[in-house]
């Protein structure tokens, strides 16, 4: 999965994207080369690669800039395109408690009498309790011998035994940072966060340590700003969900931002920095850590990136999302969504080839997709998220008012009062004859669900079929809360000419409280003419000659009959 690049400087006429390819994850690992889109040339990783940018690491002619790729413990500088030099992160200091257990072991692995299970129980119960005592991380033999089985370990502690013991670190982000110019093509330091919680500043010519910083927590991603030799800002987003930032001649952060939940991705745009967070949030802070605004979003943050246009003095922040879309974000105002194929890993914007304005994209499944920025695109301010329509704030052409209209707005006024009362008249006309048809279909029972307390009923129908055979099915409920309903009937009224019916009369002795009762009988169409009419059903009370529901059921035309 192709997941981190950088584009490089346009020198010349020499303008490559480089790409760090995971491959497999365990093997396969490569640094392509594309011009185009197509691929120029590639290299073999030995590790994973955690990050790679570009940078000038000094003044001479011509000023070709250098690749450098994090992996592992180490840094792989290319120059030209080919292997230049090989940085290592200095070894950490070796707890003394750590070398008593390794030298424990080197005296138990001699024992005959202890067999190979026990000796690595004795070793690992030793190794815990130094780690619990420390809350320091292991060496490598000792991470190396955790992984072993029992019978593998005293040949392991034997063949390493005279070796001393180290603790060594890995990469985990990588910035550059400008060492004393802030011009585009000016020499930059490395800066590098680590496993071991530091950060550190690279000479770009040496590769000394410059400054080393600690943070409370391992860092994950990290944004660089300013000058070495004048004033710099290092904001980094750890581990432990909280971002802190880091100043010159200040070994430790000089503020921190707590979030409620871990960052995925971190930018900084202008003086504000915006963090993808988690929880589905974009959020932006000052430098000092205080919280300006919090934008909702519809996925998951998969990347995020800057987009700048000097030449129109334009700066928004690209957030990838699991979604399959690419969001562009102008502080908390949504102002254009990109669709994908597929799920945006990693993304890049600035000038590549002769084109200023060029979105690259990798995807989860290891595409490369390259956009070029129309010359003729304008960015609106608004926000372009649902909401009110942009519409509803621009203010209506309204005509001017005509003869006709002068001459009602007279009248109307001349005439209020009698206008009112002809209104409300109507209205209650209205009222009272839809009141007149509600007791009349309650007196006669013509709707579907009883009137009566005594015996509350619901009834609907469903019919079934195309014809001339019809399936007719009644479902009734008794909807009291614990009182059956007893001795009751339902009687079919239909036109004897036109339909015939297998059963027309039902006898039901016994409802229950909250169970639906079906009833299923059969409908003959006779008549071949394509006509319909209505069936009416009637649920009686033995005793009572009105009914207790009553319902109307417009029978379909019969279509058997008619393709007939």
């Amino acid at each position: 999965i192709i997941r981190y690049f950088q584009s490089e400087y346009n020198y010349a006429h020499y303008d490559p994207l480089v790409v760090g390819d995971l491959g497999t994850g365990s093997c396969n690992m490569k640094l392509k080369v594309y011009r185009g889109t197509g691929l120029m040339s590639e290299n073999t990783l030995l590790d994973l690669p955690t990050g790679l940018v570009s940078f000038l690491m000094d003044q001479h002619e011509p000023r070709t800039p250098a690749i450098a790729v994090a992996s592992g413990p180490f840094i792989y500088v290319y120059k030209n395109l080919r292997p230049y030099f090989k940085f290592t992160l200095p070894p950490l200091e070796v707890n003394a408690l750590e070398q008593d257990v390794w030298n424990q072991a080197r005296e138990v692995s001699g024992a005959a009498k202890i067999s190979a299970n026990k000796k690595q129980k004795i070793y690992i119960i030793s190794l815990y309790t130094v780690r619990a005592t420390t809350f320091e991380m292991f060496s490598i033999f000792d991470l190396l011998f955790l992984m072993l089985d029992p019978q593998d370990t005293e040949a392991f502690v034997n063949l390493h035994k005279a070796q001393p013991i180290r603790r060594q670190t890995v990469i985990t982000c990588i910035g550059t940072l400008k060492k004393n110019m802030a011009d585009e093509d000016a020499v930059s330091c490395l800066v590098i966060g680590t496993e071991s919680k530091d950060v550190y500043i690279l000479d770009p010519e040496a590769f000394t340590i410059l400054s080393k910083m600690s943070v409370p927590s391992a860092p994950t991603q990290m944004d660089v700003t300013g000058q070495f030799d004048v004033e710099f800002r290092i904001t980094v987003a750890c581990r432990n969900g909280n971002i802190y930032i880091l100043r010159r001649d200040s070994p430790k952060p000089k503020y921190c931002i707590e979030l409620s939940s871990h960052p995925v991705g971190l930018v900084r745009m202008g003086k504000s920095v915006v963090v993808g967070c988690a929880q589905e949030t974009l959020q932006g802070f000052t430098q000092k850590g205080k919280k300006l605004w919090t934008a909702c979003l519809p996925a998951p943050v998969t990347t995020m990136g800057v987009m700048d246009l000097p030449t129109r003095g334009f700066q928004a922040v690209l957030v990838g999302l699991a979604n399959c879309e690419v969001h562009l974000y102008r502080d908390k105002n949504l102002i254009s969504t990109i669709k994908t194929p597929d799920v945006v890993t990693s993304i890049c914007f600035g000038r590549y080839g002769r084109e200023d304005g060029t979105l690259i994209m990798t995807t989860k499944g290891g595409g490369l997709i390259v956009k070029i920025l129309k010359r003729t695109a304008v960015f609106d301010d608004r926000d372009s998220a649902p909401g009110p329509p942009l519409a509803q704030s621009i203010r209506l052409n309204i005509p001017k008012k005509t003869k006709l209209y002068v001459d009602q707005t007279m009248r109307e006024r001349e005439n209020a009062v009698a206008m009112h009362r002809a209104f409300q008249m109507d209205l209650s006309r209205l009222r009272l004859a839809a009141a007149r048809a509600y007791v009349k279909a309650l007196e006669s029972s013509l709707t579907p669900m009883s009137s009566s307390l005594s015996e509350p009923l619901k009834m609907n129908a469903v019919v079934q079929g195309l014809g001339p055979s019809f399936k007719l099915t009644l479902n009734i409920q008794n909807t009291a809360a614990c009182r059956p309903v007893m001795h009751l009937a339902i009687s079919f009224l239909y036109d004897e000419s036109l339909y015939s019916m297998r059963t027309a009369f039902f006898k039901i002795p016994l409802l229950v409280p909250g169970l639906n009762y079906p009833i299923d009988t059969f409908v003959e169409c006779l008549s071949d003419k394509g006509i319909s009419d209505i069936i009416k059903v009637f649920v009686l009370r033995e005793g009572k000659s009105a009914p207790l529901l009553t319902a109307h059921i417009n029978m379909p035309v019969s279509e058997g009959l008619a393709l007939n």
